[in-house]
């Protein structure tokens, strides 16, 4: 979604990220940015990134100081939940560990499923341990992304020389597709 006045999607990132900065909260290090498809009926593809900040900010500050920001981008949290916006800053980890709330939790509840964060993140901070499994970063991500080999076929010649009920199913379920 464009924002007048700074861009599409991509610019847009790069200017949340500046925002950051200049609310005294220092950004160690950015990803680069990443295409994904939509979370949720929305129609648009959306960027992404992830980055590393030091603050003295408790999660809810910090989650009140990132919806701030979400606002200045034209952001407004109402009607469907999966609609596009033009920015939505998520706190996956922080370096306390696990913390919830009524408004927050940490680590994000769906980080470990959604491979336009952990790429991202795991490009910046690969060695950070996700809390509640001990994993790093970059190991979520790799099992999340690599590809996985086809199953094995089964030898034909032994299910054809089995004998037996189990063996004529086999052959039947092969043989019928």
């Amino acid at each position: 979604m464009r924002v007048p006045r700074i861009g599409g999607p991509r610019a847009v990132l790069r200017a949340a990220i500046d925002h950051i900065a200049a609310k005294e909260i220092a950004v160690d290090e950015a990803a680069r940015i990443v295409t994904s498809a939509p979370v949720g009926p929305s129609q648009r593809r959306y960027a992404n990134s992830a980055a590393l900040v030091t603050s003295d900010c408790a999660p809810e500050a910090m989650l009140r100081e990132m919806q701030a920001i979400e606002r200045a981008f034209g952001r407004r949290r109402r009607g469907q939940r999966w609609r596009a916006r033009p920015l939505d800053i998520d706190l996956i980890l922080w370096s306390g560990g696990d913390f919830v709330s009524d408004r927050l939790a940490i680590p994000h509840p769906a980080f470990r499923i959604r491979p336009f964060v952990l790429g991202p993140a795991a490009e910046i901070a690969p060695l950070w341990r996700d809390p509640s499994t001990g994993l790093t970063l970059r190991q979520l991500s790799t099992r999340l992304t690599a590809p996985r080999p086809l199953p094995r076929a089964r030898n034909t010649n032994r299910v054809n020389s089995a004998r037996g009920p189990l063996a004529q199913s086999v052959e039947q379920l092969t043989f019928n597709q």
